[in-house]
């Protein structure tokens, strides 16, 4: 599970979902004249609100977390199980709504009884509010840019190195002065194998070599791009795919999570994962470079 894709609709429902289990233990009624010693249930005392209310929203919010964390979409029945939380959501704000309208289930109306009965309480009127505002967010944050923010904004990384660069003047480094040997030794580390070292007799670029006649002049290496490889990060979960052009992803990157981009073509991105695979990244919209 990777809690940095939660988003602020995220964060929303699970607030929401606070709200709703504090509103639990509050009162189910209201009854006006009552005295303050009257003892009235909550909302565990009932069994229609526990499950259609309570439980509902609480479940609901919780498969909308959870399958936003999951690795891999999660499915029951060829349905997404976040479906099936803004499903759960969505059931319960429409059932406290009921209970908020007739909070005595219709016993008002029998016989010659006159009073219109109890009225909605402290905990039914809050668990309605959290209802609401549940199945609201879960319902709004794919389609609302605002919601699908990173609930847990990444630690800005420090400034990254050229990839794959050494040290100047280390192993390998370009430019960096290789020892002389004599000729007929073993080649130092960095040094093509079978090539004389500098300065030995005969050697290519010796003093006094001449010149091998016929020989084409060396090609010139192409130079660099203008491209130094940075950290960056995706406002919403996109794909990357494989750079042999397969449609078919080979990872996913998620929000807050910071990624290496180590080369540019046009406006696609070669980014490297945290495992050390590289693909590349279609969708560069909205990226936050670190």
């Amino acid at each position: 599970m990777n809690i940095r894709s939660l988003t602020r609709g995220d964060g929303v429902v699970i607030g929401a979902a606070v709200l709703l289990f504090i509103a639990s233990f509050l009162d189910n009624y209201s009854i006006d004249g009552a005295s303050d010693s009257l003892n009235l249930p909550n909302l565990w005392v009932s069994g229609p609100i526990l499950l259609s209310v309570v439980l509902a929203g609480v479940i609901g919010a919780a498969l909308v977390v959870f399958a936003r964390t999951a690795p891999q979409p999660l499915k029951v029945a060829g349905l997404d199980l976040g479906q099936f939380g803004v499903a759960f959501t969505v059931f319960a704000a429409w059932s406290a709504l009921g209970n908020v309208i007739d909070p005595a289930g219709g016993a008002n109306n029998i016989g010659e009884v006159s009073d219109k009965g109890p009225s909605a309480g402290t905990g039914l009127v809050l668990a309605l509010i959290a209802t609401v505002v549940m199945a609201a967010a879960a319902i709004a944050t794919p389609i609302a840019p605002a919601l699908q923010a990173s609930l847990i904004p990444a630690a800005k990384p420090a400034a990254p190195q050229p990839y794959s660069a050494q040290p100047p003047g280390g192993y390998g480094y370009p430019g960096a002065p290789q020892p002389q040997q004599p000729y007929g030794a073993q080649p130092q580390p960095g040094q093509p194998f079978g090539q004389p070292g500098a300065g030995a007799p005969g050697a290519p670029g010796a003093p006094g070599a001449p010149a091998p006649q016929g020989a084409a002049p060396a090609p010139q290496p192409a130079a660099a791009a203008d491209f130094s490889p940075f950290w960056f990060a995706v406002p919403v979960t996109r794909p990357l795919f494989a750079e042999d052009g397969s449609p078919t992803p080979i990872a996913e990157l998620a929000p807050g999570t910071w990624y290496l981009a180590v080369e540019q073509r046009g406006a696609q991105l070669i980014a490297q994962t945290q495992d050390g695979r590289r693909g590349v990244l279609q969708d560069t919209s909205g990226i936050q470079r670190g």
